[in-house]
């Protein structure tokens, strides 16, 4: 009774979904979904397939996933997922993969490839440790593996989040399939004019966020931000600080990237309290919601002129 409970439920979500999703495609939207790079080690995945991942005889990871330590956390963050075997999935033509993405692009229009990085070289870290600081850097084989799904389901209209250590070898990755990256604005002004996520600095093929769910509000990195880099962001977009959400997507919205994305919070303008993710910190995330009262006339007006001005 209670799997069949579980399953009905899936049924009823997945029905809703489909709904959900012709109605959006039908009225000109498409709906972007992510795809994890790694998944749980008590997922359904990893025990049905426990061959492509790295583990000991006795079914325990023998290295786990994470990243070295970076601009969110001063000892790395320790994911603890199961590593692939990247040898056994060249073994299998890579099709737990391509299953995967034809499952995810039956969900969505645009798949965002999350840690794209690791298709290139992967943070392992030694099963056990109490911190990511003590890994070492591990090739994959992306190259194979991104022919072989485009060989079997064609081009992939797909994002890659390009973001983190970015090696010339990870910038290589993605642009010989020509996937988009991502920039991100709140990341612009720690360093110079040649910053790549200031957006003089675009190509075209990238979509450009103010900040993302992992980051912080427009607001609540404003109200946080040393005055040298908010210093910078006034200049460079000629503000005065009154209205710093809408800062952000001006800038956003006037670069050449081909795709501008906001998160509601800051097309509301709101501050810290939120907030949607906090990097390695294991709960409180992704509780935040909002009414329809709260989306103003205003707000309407604003962003639609926005759009309309900078042909968006």
């Amino acid at each position: 009774d209670q799997v069949f409970y579980h399953k009905f439920l899936q049924y009823q979500f997945f029905k809703q979904w489909q709904e959900l999703k012709s109605y959006a495609n039908q009225n000109g939207i498409s709906i972007v979904g992510d795809i994890p790079i790694f998944v749980a080690y008590d997922s359904a995945d990893v025990w049905s397939n426990p061959e492509i991942f790295q583990l000991d005889n006795n079914g325990l990871p023998i290295e786990v996933a994470g990243v070295p330590p970076d601009y969110f956390s001063e000892t790395g963050q320790l994911w603890g997922n199961p590593l692939y075997d990247w040898d056994m999935l060249v073994q299998t033509n890579f099709d737990w993969w391509i299953n995967r993405f034809k499952m995810i692009l039956q969900l969505v229009d645009i798949v965002r490839v999350d840690h794209f990085r690791g298709f290139e070289a992967y943070w392992a870290i030694p099963y056990g440790a109490k911190t990511a600081i003590n890994g070492k850097w591990k090739k994959a084989l992306g190259v194979q593996l991104f022919q072989a799904i485009e060989s079997t389901l064609g081009k992939l209209p797909m994002i890659a989040e390009d973001l983190g250590l970015i090696t010339p070898e990870v910038e290589a990755l993605r642009d010989q399939f020509n996937f988009p990256g991502m920039k991100i604005i709140q990341f612009a002004f720690t360093n110079t004019s040649k910053d790549p996520f200031l957006p003089h600095n675009y190509t075209k093929n990238c979509i450009v966020y103010p900040g993302t769910h992992d980051n912080d509000t427009c607001w609540g990195w404003f109200n946080t931000a040393p005055e040298a880099e908010k210093n910078y962001l006034l200049r460079y977009a000629g503000a005065n600080g009154e209205h710093i959400h809408w800062d952000f997507i001006r800038l956003a919205m006037s670069s050449i990237a081909n795709i501008s994305i906001y998160a509601i919070q800051d097309v509301m303008g709101l501050d810290t309290a939120s907030r949607m993710n906090m990097p390695s910190k294991p709960d409180g995330n992704w509780e935040w919601r909002y009414t329809d009262d709260m989306l103003t006339q205003q707000i309407h007006d604003t962003l639609a002129n926005m759009t309309a001005d900078y042909g968006r």
